[in-house]
């Protein structure tokens, strides 16, 4: 079996981007964010969410020391349940007010001293746009609700 056939898709994916940019290859600005997104996601993201966004087994139970797992980013968790806003928020800062309660006691760490605005917003970018259609609907109809 050949190298390239062991790989993972998502390994695939990301080199057939790299190639596309280093040969010089035309993307739109947001092909471009999303690949950006996807290349975080799986440096700093993957590890706990999943690299297929799937999260850890049993999120909606608290282990032993009281945490959650991580949860899942596609379609199956609650992600999509949350405006942008709020998303961007939990990412930069970590579980903590107004987003969590006082003394919350989460694995999430606040990235915003390791990657920048423009990164986290790339980030959440590459993972909304893994959803379905339907469910990019209805969390666009949720974060207009809450910009009103």
């Amino acid at each position: 079996m050949d190298t390239l056939t062991r790989c993972s898709p998502h390994l695939v994916r990301l080199l057939a981007v790299a190639t596309v940019w280093l040969v010089g290859g035309i993307a739109v600005a947001g092909d471009t964010e999303l690949a950006r997104g996807e290349m975080i996601y799986v440096k700093f993201c993957a590890l706990c969410h999943g690299e297929q966004l799937q999260g850890q087994p049993d999120w909606r139970h608290r282990r032993v020391d009281g945490k959650l797992p991580a949860p899942p980013h596609d379609a199956t968790g609650h992600t999509w349940h949350h405006p942008d806003e709020v998303l961007f928020a939990i990412t930069k800062n970590g579980m903590v007010p107004p987003h969590a309660p006082d003394n919350y006691s989460s694995d999430m760490p606040a990235w915003g001293a390791i990657l920048s605005d423009a990164d986290i917003w790339a980030v959440l970018a590459y993972i909304k746009s893994r959803w379905p259609a339907e469910t990019q609907k209805i969390q666009r109809e949720i974060d207009a609700r809450f910009r009103r």
